[in-house]
């Protein structure tokens, strides 16, 4: 344990697996907002701390904690935690895990001074990353790209070399994803026909490659999937919804060749690939900094 704790009886102590991180930055994310609301079929922890987004300063750990140490860098994400043994967490696919622990709604969160995370799960951030802060190419659409998850997808998007159509909503949107690294946006507020205008944002007029779909309402993953996406294109649910519904017709769908599928969470492989990208400087996360 750490010599930060000596005498402090309110902050929780790490078991013999899993680290404890002085929050210092915490963000805020729409899940946080389904979980206060319980609309989502899973049950919540309560009382309940939210938050899932949370780093800073490692000061204290485990027993059984060996390859993170007191004083580095670590983030809290989401995933808090997983058995590391069933079929799922051996093939990469951690979120699966029947016994997975999410951060802010199944465990405590990150709103908090001091949060908990499994060991195996928190993410190691290099120092000197700040804390507060594809040939040929193909088209990506990102419905909901002027949000948290869209604003980083644009990015990102951009960095693999994809040509960005963001789709949001007004003036500021629009200037934000195009600084951003989107090529075009589409205004579904002004549009009257978002369909074609997404079509025609692209360089061959047939529709993105891909769409990622991170929007808060059900019409945009039913356009997306019905109308709008590439032949041989994919659209990938990532946003929930409450209560919301995701359907295509079969026939257009086995023409086209489209596959529609649902992305719920990275692994830790895919962590460490997004923050190499971070690294690069090449993710600049736009962020705004509330004191508590």
């Amino acid at each position: 344990m750490s010599k930060h704790l000596t005498n402090v009886s309110r902050v929780p102590r790490p078991r013999p697996d899993e680290v404890l991180v002085n929050v210092e930055y915490s963000g805020v994310c729409h899940t946080d907002l389904h979980a206060v609301n319980g609309d989502w079929p899973i049950a919540t922890k309560l009382p309940l701390v939210g938050g899932h987004e949370g780093a800073d300063v490692v000061v204290a750990h485990g027993e059984l904690v060996k390859d993170i140490e007191i004083g580095e860098h670590a983030g809290i994400k989401w995933l808090n935690g997983s058995c590391l043994a069933c079929d799922f967490c051996q093939q990469a696919d951690e979120p699966l895990c029947p016994k997975a622990l999410f951060s802010g709604y199944k465990v405590d969160g990150t709103f908090q001074q001091y949060a908990i995370g499994k060991a195996a799960h928190v993410t190691r951030i290099p120092k000197v990353v700040p804390l507060d802060a594809v040939v040929p190419r193909q088209s990506v659409a990102i419905v909901g790209a002027g949000g948290g998850l869209g604003s980083l997808a644009c990015q990102y998007a951009k960095a693999m070399g994809l040509r960005v159509s963001a789709i949001d909503a007004g003036e500021e949107k629009e200037k934000m994803t195009k600084e951003l690294g989107a090529a075009a946006f589409c205004d579904f507020a002004k549009s009257e026909n978002l369909v074609k205008d997404v079509q025609a944002a692209t360089e061959d007029g047939t529709g993105p490659h891909a769409v990622l779909l991170v929007a808060v309402s059900e019409k945009p993953f039913q356009q997306a999937a019905e109308q709008y996406v590439h032949p041989r294109g994919t659209a990938v649910a990532i946003g929930l919804p409450a209560g919301a519904f995701l359907k295509a017709p079969v026939f257009e769908t086995v023409i086209g060749m489209k596959t529609i599928k649902g992305s719920y969470v990275g692994n830790r492989k895919d962590t460490s690939e997004a923050l190499d990208f971070f690294k690069q400087g090449l993710i600049k996360a736009p962020f705004k900094t509330i004191a508590m």
